[in-house]
């Protein structure tokens, strides 16, 4: 079983505390986003979970914890955006802290398990093609040596995105656009010797060196894990997504940062509310259990195949 932590909201930068104590107690409860009162049960004990993918903004409330992890195989998909408050409102200064922790996180763990994602590309009267050029090379040129690929994707609009966008006047990009920015993105990429991948894109980028993605990734999983896995193409994700089958101990409406394109928050009210029933102890994320829950244990395993042995 491979966990991603999470697609939904960042655990690492607000709720780590909360994800140490269910690797502690072995299993977590997952409310289903459909249906809020089916609640999984779900083993997360080293010997069934093959993985644990960590998305975040901002990791350091991890980073002096990282030996508890020990006995689970990991990598973080770090972003790093270049937009300022207006757009990403509560998410740390990047030259005074960010990129400091991006680093330290490297050294701790080896670049080969951080992957860093510039994403989404949006634009804006602020954020211009040249714009994203300058300071994509500059966080480049700051990060060099210390991630494994760097991973872009461009903004979709949502319905849970487009009032906030609309009203930062941030937009999506155009065929032309996008070719625009990628061909110099991928000239940086050739300059600082990093690879650069596109997450559940449809557009063909191949020629400028740039393939699809899988950030649910079964080949780094089991270059990670020394082993092959046996596992499927994650079906609830969108036909251009390349991730494979994962299981999300996240929760929608819970991340803080407040960024504008977010299509994981409906509204902040809604996270601000959630992000109060916070409890450290509770077996559920921003959330406790009530009489209407149902509660069904989630059947799981690991995925490696024994009869392919070590890579």
């Amino acid at each position: 079983m491979i966990i991603s932590a999470s697609r939904r909201t960042d655990i690492p930068a607000f709720y780590s505390d909360w994800l140490f104590n269910r690797l502690n107690a072995g299993f977590a409860y997952v409310r289903n986003p459909m249906n809020i009162h089916q609640v999984s049960e779900v083993n997360i004990s080293p010997d069934v979970v093959d993985c644990i993918v960590f998305w975040t903004k901002n990791p350091k409330p991890m980073l002096d914890r990282l030996n508890e992890l020990s006995d689970y195989h990991y990598y973080f998909q770090f972003t790093i955006n270049p937009y300022a408050t207006d757009v990403e409102p509560d998410v740390p200064n990047k030259g005074k802290e960010i990129i400091k922790t991006f680093i330290e996180l490297s050294d701790k763990i080896g670049a080969d398990k951080i992957v860093w994602r510039y994403d989404p590309i949006l634009l804006s009267d602020k954020y211009s093609i040249d714009y994203h050029a300058k300071y994509f090379e500059k966080l480049a040129k700051d990060l060099n040596g210390s991630f494994s690929k760097c991973v872009v994707s461009f903004i979709d609009i949502y319905k849970k995105n487009a009032k906030r966008c609309a009203a930062n006047g941030l937009s999506a990009l155009s065929n032309t656009q996008m070719f625009a920015i990628v061909e110099q993105i991928a000239n940086i990429s050739r300059k600082y010797n990093f690879s650069v991948a596109s997450c559940a894109e449809n557009i063909d980028l191949n020629k400028f060196g740039i393939e699809h993605n899988s950030c649910i990734d079964k080949e780094l999983i089991e270059h990670l894990i020394g082993s092959r896995i046996t596992v499927q193409k994650d079906k609830n994700q969108r036909d251009e997504c390349g991730c494979v089958e994962s299981i999300d101990i996240g929760s929608y409406d819970t991340c803080v940062h407040g960024c504008s394109y977010c299509y994981a928050n409906y509204n902040m009210d809604n996270v601000w509310l959630n992000h109060s029933l916070y409890d450290v102890n509770s077996p559920l994320l921003c959330s406790a259990l009530s009489t209407d829950d149902k509660i069904t244990k989630r059947v799981v395993k690991s995925l490696v195949d024994d009869q392919f042995g070590l890579l």
